[in-house]
């Protein structure tokens, strides 16, 4: 079997925990490219911090998911998938956020906006500090997202809120989840933290997406990831790989469970599922002789 397509989460799988992308890990990346697979990375960062390492794993331009799929293309003024939630929408969620003792961030795929407030653990700093964000995406706190909303309104791929405790996000979830339609709410288990995309926008939806465009059967589709989020995929491809970091439901449910990614996880996978598949030009050329 010849896989043709190669989906990668970003963080916890192409980086390190240092945030790194290792020589091997680039190294691996190349090798199945020339392998003539495609590569593309799927994520819940914003398209700029998504692109900026496509750019170093010398996989730009392709087709990135990022915003946790609502976002899908090669460049940010064009992108080939591009679902949000509507002005209205976003105004409405957020006025129902405000009466949680929570930290809001709207996720645009050119800037961040967030509400001040102070959480326990430095919550604030850590969730800027972890989507690697260039210093090219302003990112804005206000006193209040309603407030600023009402005089600005923004329509949105994704919101993130991180709360004060769990007994809260599960009780907003109760509140809130259930009583807005067309969206898509992920919440982490064990932490408290969630995700909101409009409806249809998944990472599973994303890799499907890029590879029907491409003409590539999900059985054909290799995808590694290490999230909750990414069960999904995994679950569909037709090689799905857990890194040796995920949570234990992640790699009961993977075909192969990798190496961590502070043991190149990646790099190791890689190389073994792919050094004995011909280049795929070649491949299609023994496909056509047999055919004469």
């Amino acid at each position: 079997m010849a896989y043709r397509l190669l989906a990668l989460n970003i963080d916890g799988t192409i980086l390190n925990s240092q945030g790194r992308v290792t020589k091997e890990t680039k190294d691996a990346i190349q090798f199945v490219k020339n392998k003539g697979v495609y590569v593309t990375l799927v994520t819940n960062r914003h398209f700029p911090s998504a692109k900026k390492i496509a750019r170093s794993l010398k996989v730009h331009p392709a087709m990135l998911i990022t915003h946790s799929g609502a976002f899908i293309g090669t460049s940010i003024d064009k992108p080939i998938l591009d679902k949000r939630i509507s002005e209205e929408k976003t105004f409405n969620l957020i006025q129902l956020f405000e009466n949680f003792n929570c930290h809001v961030r709207i996720l645009h795929e050119r800037f961040s906006i967030g509400n001040r407030v102070k959480l326990p653990n430095n919550i604030v700093a850590k969730s800027v500090l972890k989507t690697g964000e260039p210093l090219f995406y302003p990112v804005q706190f206000v006193d209040s997202l309603g407030d600023t909303l009402r005089d600005e309104p923004v329509s949105t791929p994704k919101i993130e809120v991180y709360f004060a405790d769990r007994r809260e996000k599960e009780y907003a979830e109760q509140t809130i989840a259930s009583a807005v339609p067309d969206i898509e709410w992920f919440s982490y288990p064990n932490e408290n933290r969630c995700y909101i995309t409009p409806k249809g926008a998944t990472k599973a939806a994303g890799v499907r997406y890029v590879a029907n465009r491409l003409g590539i059967p999900m059985e054909d589709v290799v995808a590694i990831g290490n999230c909750y989020d990414d069960l999904e995929t995994i679950e569909h491809a037709g090689m799905g790989v857990a890194m040796g970091n995920s949570p234990t439901e992640l790699k009961m449910l993977a075909d192969w469970v990798t190496r961590s990614n502070n043991e190149n996880g990646v790099a190791y996978m890689v190389k073994e599922l792919f050094r004995k598949q011909q280049r795929l030009g070649y491949l299609h050329q023994i496909d056509s002789f047999r055919l004469k």
